[in-house]
């Protein structure tokens, strides 16, 4: 089958490409974006280069960057459209079935082209807040309901978007719930999963705030428990500017011995592995996501997880007081205070959740068995 996929670069869509490697499908990858090219996936026929007009222009930078709305008018004249440009390359490439990932990003723009092309069979893979957070944005709705319809076959990271995909419209098949990147490698990892449990004393922090992320309410809780927490040593991994900033006005490492680990909002993937690995307990909050990776590699390394649970999500793998903690209210200070208190003073509860997740529920997103079961989910597309 030819697949024809269309992304922006991340290493979310990289990783889930990966599985198709050396599979009986040609892949082909419209950039929607037209970002730098990649020297990752070689075996994957990448379309670039199709968006300037004129790519040697001087002082299109400098336009963009400092005069955006001139910039934004001027764009017809400067830009190829992206429709224009993906229906050129459908037609020379005459695809089976297209493949997008993320509505906003990768569908919405080539709508119009869809459309014209009712029989050209047509994926959509929904990652995080692409449905949950978006449906509740009028602009982005309208675009939400325009698009599912149309869609044919459906891919999701939890059960609950696929509720939320049924209910604004889609009509399709649902092809499967599957990590957003695929499934994990464990073998590589493994080596970095200290036991037993009861010696890590490491207390890991997902350090994302802005749109959705509310990593400023786990630290005044913890703030609140430094007596509890004068064993451990609390790690914020990823911190973006709003959370350093919340460390530095707020004197928190006067307060509780605290690091930030990673600035930028990026750390590799190998580096959170490994402090997945040491913590005793991870904590993700946020008002909006959909499975959280981060989630999913905290339960793969051994930590406790203590984790929001924007509509229900985050409960499709955790059993509160079994396997970890839920947060239900993502703003409530005194609530995640209280969970984090319970897990410290429970070793047992966390020793438990320990096997449960190794045992149980860290098998299920092992790399060869979600590749397996993605592959037979492609193998439903009837074209």
């Amino acid at each position: 089958m030819k697949i024809l996929m269309v992304s922006m670069n991340s290493i979310h869509f990289l990783r889930w490409t990966e599985q198709l490697k050396d599979s009986r499908h040609d892949v082909y990858w419209f950039d929607v974006r037209d970002g730098s090219p990649t020297e990752k996936l070689p075996w994957v026929h990448k379309i670039n280069g199709w968006k300037l007009k004129y790519p040697n222009l001087k002082g299109r930078h400098f336009l963009k960057k400092r005069l955006p709305k001139l910039y934004a008018r001027l764009s017809p004249i400067i830009e190829n459209d992206t429709a224009r440009a993906f229906e050129k390359v459908v037609l020379e490439i005459q695809p089976d079935v297209v493949h997008s990932f993320a509505l906003y990003v990768a569908c919405t723009p080539i709508f119009k082209v869809m459309q014209k092309h009712k029989d050209l069979k047509w994926t959509y893979s929904s990652w995080g807040s692409d449905l949950y957070y978006f449906k509740n944005i009028e602009k982005y709705k309208q675009d939400i309901v325009k698009v599912l319809p149309r869609i044919d076959y459906l891919f999701t990271d939890c059960k609950r978007d696929v509720s939320i995909a049924k209910r604004l419209g889609f009509k399709g098949m649902v092809l499967g719930t599957y990590p957003g990147g695929g499934g994990y490698d464990y073998a590589k990892h493994d080596k970095y999963v200290k036991t037993p449990v009861g010696e890590r004393n490491m207390i890991l922090v997902k350090g994302y705030q802005g749109r959705s992320g509310r990593c400023i309410e786990v630290l005044k809780a913890l703030v609140e428990l430094q007596r509890e927490l004068e064993p451990y040593q609390v790690v914020v991994f990823g911190a973006d500017k709003e959370v350093e900033g919340f460390i530095s006005s707020e004197k928190v490492s006067q307060k509780i011995n605290v690091m930030v680990h990673g600035i930028g909002a990026f750390m590799p993937h190998e580096s959170i592995m490994k402090l997945m690995g040491e913590a005793l307990l991870y904590i993700g909050n946020s008002n909006s996501d959909g499975m959280p990776n981060t989630l999913l590699e905290a339960i793969a390394q051994g930590a406790f997880p203590i984790q929001s649970n924007p509509g229900g999500a985050s409960a499709e793998v955790i059993k509160q007081n079994e396997n970890g903690l839920l947060i239900e209210d993502c703003e409530d200070v005194e609530h995640i205070k209280g969970l984090v208190s319970k897990a410290l003073s429970n070793p047992d509860l966390m020793e438990k959740a320990f096997k449960v997740n190794q045992s149980e529920i860290k098998p299920r997103f092992e790399i060869a068995n979600i590749r397996r079961q993605v592959l037979e989910a492609y193998d439903n597309i009837t074209t």
